[in-house]
């Protein structure tokens, strides 16, 4: 029988949880950019005949996160597997922004406690954004004593080291900073693709939205540099790459903190990246406050940069607007809204609401109702509202009784469902230009991808197509999807 590494042990004292608290203020102190990572020469072939697997929940930074730490783990000669039963270490990349994930995650660390038991060398390990919340660490310390390895956000690139003590030690490993957070560049990256990329081209977010947890777990917003960027991005272009996706929290608020360099921000960056050789370029996730002018008039120059923007509104009432702390009202969200699509004419517009709110009245839900048929987004990522610990949101009173979230919400989807129909529907015939991403979920005799407004089109072609920009005839609009038929000698695309 294995004595459990944690039967004795006094968590109290070598750790200290992360803070809410501290990971809530924002010095002046400035951002440490660090090149120097490296991996301790005892760890560089440790992973040799071994496997890992990361579990990765949430957004495109969760994903590209995992990018970072397969890269990491694939320098110490682990290898990747898809089967629990072959890992020899398991992490799970957690996101903070829902409790519904953050259940799911629990309950998937309870499971895997019978593994743990007939493999007790298996390292698991718990990383990302729920990593950040001390309410999180504290449950995990009492009660998932399964869990070897505890990191936050700011300090993936210490995982060697982590790894290290995790391997070598009787004791869980807990290293989470509650700090404003540093830029790490160099670190390996395993890309899941090779023809679509993750770049990272700023970190953490100051918004301090009422009901958001991120600007704690991912700290002060803070810009890699525009030479760093471009020369990623350049040499993804020479590695044949077709499409690259800029990410931040607040992707509008980049450039903001350099403050070394004259108002650089996010249109100067994609108007230097709109001259590289790159098919398509596209930046999430927007925030409507940080949309300007000089950003709206490059997006107008088209060329590389794709016609979809995500726009996330919340709530179409400025009194909700002003509960949730967005920094925007109704009146301004529309105004940048019809500025936009004036810039460029035929794109595509996604966004994210929250249904319920505190306080939310029906006449309330009934102006984003409005604001939504107003915009006629082509799609829309729709959350009934669920408190956040640690968030100003989780003091108020959640007054909208369960019930009535519920039927807005299907009244809000109903709606939702209709519109991306219609846009659809405007498809229909058209010839668009499509990367092929692969086979489709739910036939693996059909290809899939994206076209340039991030329409999901499927069809039927050779393998040899996936990883390419083809052009498909639609022949059929569906609500969320769009069939069509390859065309081997392409028309122009629009025709």
């Amino acid at each position: 029988m294995v004595e459990s590494k944690f039967s004795k042990v006094d968590f109290s004292k070598y750790f200290q949880p992360p803070s809410l608290k501290d990971a809530r203020r924002r010095r002046r102190e400035p951002v440490h950019i660090i090149n120097d990572f490296s991996i301790p020469d005892e760890m560089k072939t440790i992973g040799r005949g071994k496997k890992y697997l990361i579990e990765t929940y949430g957004c495109q930074m969760n994903e590209a996160d995992t990018e970072v730490m397969a890269g990491i783990l694939e320098k110490m000669e682990y290898q990747e597997t898809e089967d629990t039963d072959q890992a020899d270490i398991i992490l799970i990349n957690t996101c903070a922004i829902r409790e519904n994930a953050e259940n799911r995650v629990f309950g998937h660390i309870g499971r895997m406690k019978q593994l743990k038991l007939e493999k007790p060398e298996l390292i698991i390990g718990l990383c990302g954004c729920m990593a950040q919340e001390e309410t999180v660490v504290n449950k995990v310390l009492q009660t998932y004593q399964q869990v070897d390895l505890i990191f936050g956000t700011h300090n993936i690139h210490r995982l060697p080291q982590l790894l290290q003590e995790a391997l070598f030690s009787k004791e869980m490993v807990v290293e989470v900073w509650s700090k404003e957070g540093d830029i790490v560049e160099n670190l390996p990256m395993a890309r899941h693709g090779h023809f679509q990329a993750w770049v990272n081209i700023m970190f953490g977010c100051d918004k301090f939205c009422t009901y958001c947890i991120v600007p704690y777990t991912r700290g002060k917003e803070r810009s890699r540099r525009p030479e760093e960027i471009i020369s990623e991005v350049r040499e993804l272009a020479r590695l044949g790459y077709k499409e690259i996706t800029l990410l931040g929290q607040n992707v509008n608020a980049y450039g903001k903190d350099l403050k070394d360099l004259d108002q650089y921000g996010l249109g100067n960056l994609m108007d230097e990246i709109r001259k590289i050789g790159i098919p398509r370029v596209r930046f999430t996730t927007s925030h409507p406050k940080d949309f300007d002018d000089h950003l709206i008039e490059v997006l107008g120059k088209g060329g590389n940069l794709c016609e979809h923007i995500h726009l996330p509104v919340q709530s179409g009432n400025s009194d909700i607007l002003k509960i949730m702390g967005r920094g925007y009202t109704r009146e301004h969200y529309l105004d940048l809204f019809h500025r936009i699509k004036k810039a460029v004419p035929h794109a595509s517009f996604t966004t994210d609401i929250i249904v319920g709110f505190p306080n939310e009245t029906e006449e309330q839900f009934e102006d984003t109702m409005s604001l939504v048929r107003e915009c006629r987004f082509d799609g829309a990522y729709t959350f009934i509202y669920s408190p956040r610990s640690g968030t100003p949101a989780a003091r108020m009173t959640d007054n909208v009784p369960m019930e009535v979230k519920k039927e807005r919400l299907q009244r809000l989807n109903a709606l939702v469902d209709e519109l991306a129909a219609k846009s659809n529907a405007k498809y229909q015939n058209q010839v668009v230009e499509v990367l092929v991403e692969g086979e489709s979920r739910k036939n693996a005799s059909v290809l899939s991808g994206h076209t340039r407004t991030n329409k999901v089109v499927n069809f039927v072609g050779p393998e040899t197509l996936i990883g390419q920009l083809v052009h498909i005839k639609i022949t059929e609009a569906k609500m969320w999807s769009l069939d069509g038929e390859w065309q081997r000698e392409p028309e122009v695309a629009g025709r």
